[in-house]
């Protein structure tokens, strides 16, 4: 493909295709995405489509290491040749009669000499698209320069050939134009290596993923160590890591204790600790200690695949912005050429003494500088830039509709639990009755070690962080409901509810104040009010710090939970959130959403549990939490790769960078259209008597698309 009126014609033909659900052709990545019913139709069936008007489809590459394709060597080597042999040519015609010897006709012959070969090897791929599409009656980009360059060099030849058929100039012979073929040849393939240069480092971050992945894991069998290639590794596979080492596959640690650094898929920069039943994931790194994994998921399954499919997925999508540089490109050579057409027979009829030259210069100057390129690359180019970025940072943006929505958003609702919170129980309080603090968390956590119920887990944890030396339990019996009964140390110990005491006849203290938001836990020890525990969800550190960051973009931030509305108002007043909608079923929270989409705004909602996902599903945009459920996971349109609510900031704010490069590059590729045409045409010669030259109109034309690639990289460097 050489321009975005390429994509769009094959992008037509493949939705023609019997079968076809959708079809999108990606200009900047050269990659088509099809949606198709297999019993209608097969892939096989839609590259002969494509083949059949002029194209040729390459087969999908496999997840690897690769590296610059041929293509771009290729161009360099004609740009290379093209170049040595233009310059002169370059530096004949721009002596403009200056230097007496270059006055005589072996210049010409020596130029067409010289020109001859650059159109020929340097502009081959151009002649031969042009042909291709003029078999297939369409045009593109390669149609234009291929017309240009041909009518320049076709022209300059007759005129040295048989100087004879042409009207002479003020030098007495024909004036020729191969500088305009050779040097605006050499322009537009130093212009397109370029852009394919500049094109390919929008994909930096997803090649930088792929490199995550090691070629090579230590293999352990019956403890014996062995160096295998990365696709031999099956689940269940028992894998050495050492310190420094990247991790091969997604495992469970079996042995060992380490910290990992999982800056690279999660954003997050401080090392996470690993122990025996810890998952660590495929390209992170091994900081301190060896561990001992078994293999759980490997191969495309890995979360780095997942993730790196999932970020090519997005930068091959396109944004609704595309549409307009899409519908404009699909009739922009047809224009052009008629354009062309025009200003020559309008040069001829109002200049007819010296019409014929000027007329072929304004006509190839028209055809060489309208450039469909820059409106293609507009957006894919900032898209990829953009969820590259993302994927940097722990920001996964499913496609371009989802990056356009989220840039919209006017409202945030936030999930409570899990996603606020820390989505656990831990405990915030002891107000003993009578015995010291310590003593009463240790016999109580001893009574609840048998328990699987959260709050006794967080009793039981909140002791052993402490320290305290649990004793075991001689007597253990669970109390649905309410609580349990134990016997620890000789001690009768009653933990649950109040209502736990009151059918034990043992007068119970009202609690402390301030903890009428917790799961209070009222403490008896043989048959006497011993205390109470508070156990709550806390709020995440980062929390507050993340709503300040949603609300400084000017964003309204609401809580929507199915907790009471004391304990969801006690969270929103620590995390300083003024609304509050609780006590919502399940069922209801995407009802609610509604509701606010109905008073016009744009919502995006954060969640992270099973309960979320319709919510999530209804919402304009919907931001999953890392360290949620899948179900959660799939129904978003946003993926956090790390549970930290400053996230959900991070990525409306990239959204709306991201938005604002795209509409930026397609202003300035129209702007640069509208000028550059008329100018090219020779709108300027009845004022000024300047006519543009092809040469500077080819190298503005490459411009043009190099500045739209170009303004799309600033968003590789993006920060909050």
């Amino acid at each position: 493909m050489s321009c975005a009126a390429c994509a769009a014609r094959i992008e037509k033909e493949l939705k023609r295709a019997p079968g076809v659900a959708s079809a999108n052709v990606n200009f900047a990545t050269k990659i088509a995405t099809v949606s198709f019913a297999p019993r209608e139709t097969s892939a096989k069936t839609l590259s002969t489509r494509v083949r059949d008007i002029g194209y040729d489809v390459a087969e999908p590459q496999a997840e690897a290491h690769h590296h610059a394709p041929p293509a771009d060597a290729d161009l360099l080597r004609r740009v290379l040749i093209g170049a040595a042999l233009a310059l002169p040519v370059f530096l004949i015609a721009m002596s403009h009669g200056a230097i007496e010897a270059l006055n005589a006709p072996w210049s010409d012959w020596l130029q067409l000499i010289l020109t001859t070969p650059v159109l020929l090897y340097s502009g081959a791929p151009f002649f031969r698209s042009a042909w291709k599409g003029l078999r297939h009656f369409s045009a593109n980009m390669d149609t234009l320069v291929a017309l240009g360059t041909g009518a320049a060099y076709l022209y300059s030849a007759l005129a040295t050939i048989a100087p004879g058929l042409l009207p002479a100039s003020h030098h007495g012979r024909p004036a020729v134009y191969f500088e305009a073929a050779a040097v605006v040849i050499v322009l537009v393939l130093l212009g397109r290596w370029l852009e394919a240069r500049a094109t390919r480092r929008t994909s930096d971050a997803i090649q930088g993923l792929m490199n995550l992945q090691p070629q090579t894991a230590q293999l352990l069998i019956d403890d014996r160590e062995s160096t295998v290639p990365i696709a031999r590794v099956k689940p269940g596979d028992h894998l050495l890591v050492r310190p420094g080492e990247r991790i091969p596959v997604d495992a469970a640690v079996l042995k060992g204790h380490s910290s990992v650094n999982e800056s690279m898929l999660t954003g997050e920069s401080l090392p996470v600790d690993k122990s025996p039943e810890s998952t660590v994931f495929a390209g992170t790194v091994n900081i301190s200690g060896a561990l001992t994994i078994r293999a759980a998921k490997v191969g495309a399954d890995t979360s780095l695949q997942q993730i790196v499919r999932l970020v090519r997925e997005a930068q091959g999508s396109k944004a609704p912005l595309a549409r307009l540089a899409d519908r404009v490109s699909g009739i922009f050579v047809p224009i052009v050429l008629l354009v062309a057409l025009i200003t020559f027979f309008t040069w001829l009829l109002l200049f007819p003494a010296d019409g014929l030259a000027h007329a072929l210069v304004a006509a190839v100057s028209v055809l060489v500088i309208a450039c469909p390129c820059a409106l293609g690359l507009a957006t894919p180019t900032a898209i990829m830039a953009g969820t590259g970025r993302g994927a940097e940072r722990g920001i996964l943006l499913r496609d371009g509709q989802a990056l356009e929505r989220a840039a919209a958003v006017h409202t945030v609702v936030l999930d409570k639990t899990g996603t606020l919170t820390q989505g656990k129980p831990v405990l915030t309080h002891i107000n003993p009755a009578s015995l010291p603090p310590e003593e009463l968390l240790r016999l109580a956590a001893s009574a609840e070690q048998h328990s699987e119920h959260p709050i006794a887990s967080a009793i039981v944890d909140a002791a052993r962080q402490r320290g305290l030396p649990l004793a075991t339990p001689t007597t253990f019996r669970a109390l649905s409901g309410l609580g349990v009964a134990a016997t620890v140390d000789k001690h009768d110990i009653l933990i649950g509810k109040p209502a736990l005491l009151e059918q034990h006849n043992i007068v119970f203290a009202p609690p402390a104040s301030g903890e009428d938001a917790n799961t209070l836990l009222a403490v008896a020890i043989d048959q006497r009010f011993a205390g109470t525990l508070a156990v709550a969800d806390t709020l995440r550190p980062e929390s507050a710090q993340a709503v300040a960051a949603l609300k400084s973009q000017g964003l309204r931030v609401l809580m929507l939970t199915g907790d009471n509305k004391a304990a969801a108002e006690h969270i929103a007043h620590q995390a300083r959130i003024d609304e509050v909608i609780a006590e919502v079923l399940p069922a209801d929270k995407a009802a609610a959403v509604a509701r606010l989409q109905q008073s016009g705004q744009v919502v995006a909602m954060v969640g992270d549990g099973i309960n979320d996902a319709p919510a999530l599903a209804r919402a304009d945009v919907g931001i999953a939490l890392g360290s949620g459920t899948d179900i959660a996971m799939e129904s978003a349109s946003i993926m956090l790769l790390r549970p930290d609510l400053r996230a959900v900031a991070d990525a409306i704010a990239l959204s709306r960078a991201t938005v604002r490069t795209i509409r930026q590059n397609i202003f300035w590729a129209f702007a640069y259209n509208v000028v550059a045409l008329p100018i090219a045409a020779g709108a300027l010669y009845p004022f000024t008597g300047w006519l543009l030259s092809p040469m500077i109109a080819s190298a503005a034309m490459a411009l043009s698309s190099i500045s739209v690639v170009l303004n799309s990289l600033r968003l590789a460097r993006w920060r909050p």
